[in-house]
């Protein structure tokens, strides 16, 4: 079965940079469509990033669009999303999603 294994979260300070990772397995990597999404403390899932299977296709919200980068090692069947000039309203708990399937999340704090 899918399984979605996400880490790299953690407390930085406005204006840092994280790098989320997530490691998938039970199915076809290389040739599924990926997404990262978000989950505020008291708000519904967000959609983050979207990439295709090979990572030539590449979509983002605008609240991220110029600080986040997602991209794909389909070799090592992992999904990357860098972050970079992180702000408060980032704080949240990010995961990969394949087809509405998440794994358990990793935290992301951003507080000085």
């Amino acid at each position: 079965q899918v399984q979605l294994v996400e880490s790299g979260g953690g407390l930085v300070q406005p204006g840092s940079s994280l790098r989320l990772s997530c490691v998938a397995s039970g199915f076809t990597f290389s040739t599924s469509y990926m997404r990262w999404v978000r989950q505020a403390p008291g708000k519904g899932l967000e959609w983050v990033s979207s990439i295709g299977s090979d990572g030539s296709f590449r979509s983002y919200a605008d609240s991220v669009k110029g600080r986040f980068t997602i991209s794909r090692d389909n070799v090592r069947n992992t999904l990357y999303l860098r972050m970079s000039d992180l702000k408060s309203e980032d704080t949240a708990v990010y995961y990969c999603s394949k087809d509405g399937t998440t794994g358990q999340g990793t935290q992301v704090t951003v507080s000085s």
